[in-house]
């Protein structure tokens, strides 16, 4: 009976450690600043949106503004890198709205991050949102 336990608490042991574990924490290490006093720009889009999200089996996630977390044992999708995709979602839904933003000269402004997290019996999901307006330098 011990041996029994003691290789149940070992395969437990195994799985956890051997399962998935992903963040969506995106720090910066370097700071723009620029400065619209001149009236050399225009504001091509407001409030444009990407999101991304991850799910998993058995484990639990948690969001709290930009920084979402999740810790699971079953992996659902290959998506760990939820900033960049939510990123290259805003970009796309500014692309079918407003034309292709290569060759121009344009910035995104009023950046938020959000997250949320989803927590079922056996099911998690994490979700990160990006949104910010885009100005068009002339």
């Amino acid at each position: 009976m011990k041996r029994i336990l003691i290789t149940a608490g070992l395969t437990g042991l195994i799985l956890i450690i051997g399962g998935c574990a992903s963040t969506g924490l995106t720090t910066s290490s370097h700071l723009t600043n620029v400065e619209l006093r001149e009236p050399n720009f225009k504001i091509v889009a407001t409030n444009v949106s990407g999101e991304a999200s991850s799910g998993a089996v058995f484990g639990v996630s948690y969001g709290l503004g930009m920084a979402t977390t999740q810790v699971a044992l079953i992996p659902l999708s290959n998506n760990r890198l939820l900033y960049k995709t939510a990123m290259q979602n805003l970009w796309n839904n500014f692309e079918s709205a407003n034309g292709k933003p290569v060759d121009r000269k344009l910035a995104l402004v009023n950046v938020r991050y959000d997250s949320e997290s989803l927590n079922l019996f056996f099911y998690t999901k994490v979700t990160t949102v990006v949104v910010a307006d885009v100005v068009e330098f002339q």
